[in-house]
C-alpha cells in the first residue's frame, strides 16, 4: 500500500509582498490594498489545505515567522528523501533567515519520529532546497536546477548526501529562478515543462531522459499563471488557476486538475508547489 503524502505548510499569517527578488514580486499591487491582499492570501491558503486534503494528503501546518514573509514557500526550506533532510543555504539575504526556522522546525519533525536526520548544505554551498531538487520517483532520481539561486556544486552535495542520481539543468533567465517554476515530473511518467526556462544543454538532458511521447510542453501563459509548478499527488494535479491549455494537457493524460486561487502568493513569485514541502518520499 502507497504512504500518505506527508505535506508541510507554513502558515501565512506574516506574509506579504515587501521585496523584490525575483522578477514576478510585485509589493505595489500588495501595498494598494495588503488588507484584501491578506484576506485573499488566507482564503487561497485554506483552499490549498483542502485540495491537498481532499487528494488524499496529512497535511502539517507550522507557523511562519514574522519579517520572513516567504517562509509561506517551504518547498525552498530542504531536499526531503528516506527521512532524511538537508536544510537549504539560501542566495539571497531577505530569505537567509528562514534557514535556522526552517531547521527548528524540522528538527521538531525528527523529535516527533517523522525524520531520522536533518544534516546542512556547507556553508556558501547555495540550495534552495525541493525547489530546485525535484523527487522523480518512477525514474528514481532527483532532477536539480543550478544557475540562478543554486550553485552547480550543491547538486553533487544532493548527490553524495542521498546516494541518488541527479540529473542538472541549468536554468537560462531570473524569471524561472527555481526548477519548480518551470518543470514538473507526474507519476503517469510524463514530465510538464516550459522549454524557454532551460539551456539548451539542459534541454538536452530532458530529451535524454524522457522521450517524446511523454514530454508535456507548457505554454508561456501556462508558466506565466504558475501552472507549472504544480503538485502531484496520483492523478490529481493540485494548481493555480490554469488556462486552458494546460488543463487540456493534463486531461488528455488522464489526470484530474484540481485549480485554487493563489494570486496573492503569485504576486510573490510562488504557487502550488512551492507551498508545500513533501516529508513522506522515499526510494530504496
Amino acid at each position: 500500500m502507497t504512504e500518505q503524502p506527508h505535506i508541510l505548510l507554513v502558515d501565512p499569517a506574516h506574509f506579504d509582498v515587501s521585496y523584490v527578488i525575483n522578477p514576478w514580486m510585485k509589493p505595489g499591487a500588495w501595498a494598494a490594498d495588503p488588507a484584501g491582499q491578506a484576506v485573499r492570501a488566507r482564503a487561497g491558503f485554506a483552499a490549498l489545505c483542502g485540495a491537498l486534503e481532499s487528494a488524499g494528503a496529512r497535511v502539517d501546518i507550522i507557523p511562519g515567522v514574522e519579517g520572513l514573509p516567504d517562509m509561506v514557500f517551504p518547498a525552498n526550506a530542504a531536499v526531503v528523501l528516506n527521512r532524511r533532510a538537508l536544510v537549504a543555504r539560501f542566495a539571497r539575504p531577505e530569505r537567509q533567515g528562514e534557514e535556522a526556522a526552517y531547521a527548528a522546525a524540522l528538527q521538531d519533525f525528527a523529535a516527533r519520529g517523522v525524520l531520522d536526520e536533518v544534516a546542512t548544505f556547507p556553508e556558501g554551498c547555495f540550495q534552495e532546497g525541493a525547489g530546485d531538487a525535484i523527487w522523480d520517483a518512477g525514474r528514481a532520481l532527483f532532477w536539480a536546477g543550478y544557475g540562478q539561486r543554486s550553485v552547480l556544486a550543491a547538486t553533487d552535495h544532493v548527490a553524495s548526501f542521498f546516494g541518488k542520481r541527479v540529473v542538472r539543468l541549468e536554468l537560462a533567465t531570473d524569471r524561472f529562478y527555481h526548477l519548480d517554476t518551470c518543470f514538473c515530473p507526474l507519476s503517469g511518467g510524463e514530465v510538464l515543462y516550459y522549454a524557454p526556462a532551460f539551456t539548451a544543454e539542459a534541454l538536452a538532458r530532458i530529451h535524454a531522459e524522457v522521450p517524446p511521447e511523454l514530454r508535456l510542453e507548457a505554454s508561456a501563459e501556462d508558466a506565466a499563471a504558475f501552472c507549472v509548478n504544480a503538485v502531484n499527488l496520483g492523478r490529481t494535479v493540485v494548481m493555480a488557476r490554469a488556462p486552458a491549455h494546460v488543463r487540456g494537457l493534463l486531461a488528455g493524460r488522464g489526470y484530474e486538475v484540481v485549480e485554487v486561487d493563489l494570486d496573492p502568493f503569485i504576486l510573490s513569485g510562488g504557487g502550488a508547489y512551492c507551498m508545500t514541502l513533501r516529508l513522506d518520499r522515499g526510494q530504496p
